[in-house]
């Protein structure tokens, strides 16, 4: 959410920003916030004021009561009454106003960074760089979902039985390489610096219009009957969440967190023969890191952060390239954001294993999270996220690009003290 005064004042570089977005059916809600805006500013000002004579004017009762001028004094209370009643009509109305004003705000996209790509959807995506020498090799590799039940890892027929399409049974040395790989970015994470967390895995409302826009909320999250409670559909959310309505000292800052959670997802529109398996699931795990910085900080982490994935998959010798994403594809609260895409042999092409993102002062904006200068100003911090690593989608990766001839799977070393010594399963 950007702030109304910059909109208030720059309402052509917030159209010109809807335009890049390519969302001009939200360019009317520029001019009508603004008026709305000015009704809102109006119908405060005039509280303000009515506030201040209903206070002078209700002291001087009790004045002309002592002197006996109980005409006056009558005449005073009735203003005062007259003032009261006109204030409650207008406490109304700012707070209809305010929550419209509000409402538009929420759906009008925060301002990309001047480096962004302009393309309409991820098609028009621009590949930055590559890491690592994509091999294919000369075996065929089978789908990823025959891999792991080749070697008594998955059983999804049964999940279907359990909890329907989009859930699956780990089992095994598939289970136990899935709980390696988040064990070794966790400990990875760790390493270079980041506070390990385990966060709540369910969050309120205000945490969720917080942290997202509506329609990520709507094709994501999934509601508790009966309860002012969402199952999370990635740890960021309520890791975020963690700092609302704080005030942190600017010394404190940065505070970097890493944090592991179950995700939930709808995943609304999922189709797809590449969906097969356990790369579009409605449960999965994820090892997260998560920003809180000063804004002149924010771009200095946004690159940290992506390279921290990068590093951890060159680790186990997985190539991987960064993808940056163009205007049309970006979420409305983000100001830029890289995809990290791992090499598939089977398919001969990347795909996407996590994402980073820099939303600037939004989701701080929403929630009013503060930083205390060393002046004393206040203002709002910038905000991170990005996947560390998120199994199962990862082990898609891992076991093609660690496949052998004869079925067998290479662990690489930097695993094999998770995986209690093995160099291989099979």
């Amino acid at each position: 959410m950007i702030d109304i005064k910059f909109l208030r004042e720059n309402p052509d570089v917030v159209k010109e920003n809807i335009k890049k977005k390519f969302q001009d059916r939200k360019l009317p809600l520029v001019d009508e916030v603004i008026e709305l805006d000015a009704q809102l500013r109006k119908a405060q000002q005039r509280g303000d004021q009515l506030r201040a004579d209903k206070n002078r004017i209700a002291k001087e009762v009790g004045g002309f009561m002592a002197k006996g001028m109980k005409d006056e004094a009558e005449k005073a209370k009735a203003q005062v009454k007259e003032f009261s009643d006109e204030l409650k009509a207008l406490e109304v109305q700012e707070e209809e106003l305010s929550e419209k004003v509000k409402k538009i705000m929420m759906t009008i996209p925060n301002i990309i960074d001047p480096t962004v790509p302009i393309g309409k959807d991820d098609s028009e995506n621009v590949e930055i760089k590559r890491y690592g020498e994509p091999v294919v090799p000369d075996f065929e590799i089978p789908y990823h979902s025959e891999i792991m039940e080749r070697l008594n890892g998955i059983d999804l027929d049964s999940a279907r039985k359990v909890a329907g399409n989009g859930f699956y049974y780990l089992m095994g040395d598939i289970a136990r390489l899935h709980s390696a790989v988040l064990a070794y970015a966790r400990d990875f994470m760790i390493d270079r610096g980041f506070t390990y967390c385990i966060p709540p895995y369910m969050i309120r409302s205000n945490v969720v219009t917080g942290v997202m826009s509506f329609d990520e909320m709507d094709a994501m999250m999934y509601k508790i009957e009966g309860e002012d409670l969402y199952l999370i559909g990635t740890s960021e959310h309520s890791m975020i969440g963690k700092f609302i309505d704080t005030i942190l000292d600017e010394e404190t800052l940065p505070r970097t967190l890493t944090s592991y959670s179950p995700c939930f997802r709808k995943e609304k529109g999922a189709h797809g023969i590449e969906e097969r398996g356990v790369y579009r699931i409605h449960q999965f795990e994820k090892q997260e890191m998560i920003v809180v910085c000063k804004p002149e900080e924010s771009k200095m982490w946004f690159d940290k952060l992506w390279q921290n994935t990068v590093d951890l998959f060159r680790s186990m010798d997985i190539p991987v390239r960064t993808i940056e994403c163009c205007s049309g594809d970006l979420a409305d609260l983000k100001v830029k954001s890289y995809d990290v895409e791992a090499w598939s042999p089977r398919q001969k092409k990347y795909f996407e294993v996590g994402s980073c993102s820099n939303l600037g002062d939004a989701q701080a904006r929403r929630l009013k999270i503060r930083v205390k200068g060393e002046d004393g100003k206040k203002y709002f911090a910038h905000t991170l996220n990005n996947t560390v690593v998120a199994p199962p989608r990862m082990l898609i990766a891992f076991l093609e690009n660690n496949l052998n001839a004869d079925g067998t799977v290479n662990i690489p070393e930097v695993l094999r003290p998770y995986m209690g010594g093995k160099s291989k399963i099979g």
